[in-house]
């Protein structure tokens, strides 16, 4: 029985993964680094820890990963607060959330972004009163595609694994709730790239489309 839901928050509570993908090739040319969009996709849903490590070797670049991943969160926060940027929940989010309340089911964030990411967004749209927990990939060891962060949620909501439902946008994102041993709810979204959401139970293309009584 299904008793908890589990959303991550790029793609799926907001539709930021266009702003993410605008600020990340702006850096990327400020350090001299040539990379598609397609290559970057594989990135979508992965922690600033992994991403930069990554990109530190393929690249060969002097900054240590420490500065790059401070680099990124700085000038991304401050892109992302900018009167300038206007971003907004995703279609039919705060409605199933108020029903998810309104029905007993628990509820977590469990986002690759950095806690005052996740906090703004949260508190920007008055979504906060609608989680019980919120959740950085900061507090676990390893990034998605590891099951880290998803098995540390349900501990923290006091649920087990097979009590989860996950939402996910990305491929990563998906193979983490697969391999916590939760049933797992892949939301195409076009902004997110061409994300490989096969592995999900189910996929959708509105949240409009989720039945809570029958998750």
């Amino acid at each position: 029985m299904i008793k908890a839901v589990i959303f991550d928050m790029d793609g799926v509570l907001i539709d930021s993964e266009p702003l993410h993908l605008d600020y990340a090739f702006k850096l990327f040319k400020e350090l001299n680094i040539t990379m598609t969009p397609n290559e970057y996709s594989k990135f979508i849903g992965t922690t600033s820890l992994y991403m930069w490590s990554n990109i530190k070797d393929t690249y060969n670049l002097e900054n240590t990963v420490e500065s790059l991943i401070n680099k990124e969160r700085n000038g991304f926060f401050e892109f992302l607060s900018s009167p300038n940027t206007n971003i907004k929940p995703i279609d039919h989010i705060p409605e199933l959330l108020g029903a998810l309340k309104e029905n007993n089911f628990k509820t977590a964030v469990a986002s690759s972004s950095p806690m005052r990411v996740i906090k703004y967004i949260i508190n920007n749209f008055e979504l906060a009163k609608q989680f019980n927990e919120l959740v950085t990939g900061d507090y676990v060891e390893r990034s998605k595609p590891n099951p880290d962060i998803f098995l540390y949620a349900a501990k923290k909501l006091d649920v087990s694994p097979e009590q989860c439902v996950v939402i996910e946008d990305s491929h990563n994102g998906v193979l983490a709730a697969k391999n916590a041993g939760m049933k797992c709810i892949g939301f195409k979204n076009p902004n997110s790239g061409n994300q490989d959401l096969s592995k999900a139970d189910t996929i959708i293309h509105s949240f409009n489309e989720i039945d809570i009584l029958n998750l």
